[in-house]
């Protein structure tokens, strides 16, 4: 079953290839969705695929981006859309 993660991703994520990174993961495994900077330092991400694997998925997001520094992660779950054709990067 497909849901849609939302993640708010706080700590030094702005400028260390944080969603350059996480895209190719994203797409690697298949999901769909977006990532982008906000304006006040934090990173979101929005995915939808297999729960299960999206879930292994936020434990890459803490870690799998060499020079990024995540002190937290906020996780929202729901039902996916489908309106995503594909994984971008959103200015």
């Amino acid at each position: 079953m497909s849901k849609r993660l939302t993640l708010k991703i706080h700590g030094l994520v702005h400028g260390v290839g944080y969603r350059y990174s996480s895209q190719s993961m994203a797409k690697k495994k298949g999901y769909i969705g977006y990532v982008t900077n906000l304006d006040d330092g934090t990173v979101e991400l929005v995915a939808e695929g297999k729960e299960r694997s999206l879930k292994q998925f936020v434990n890459w997001c803490y870690n799998g981006v060499g020079p990024a520094i995540v002190h937290k992660i906020d996780q929202s779950w729901s039902e996916a859309t489908g309106e995503f054709s594909d994984f971008v990067i959103k200015s």
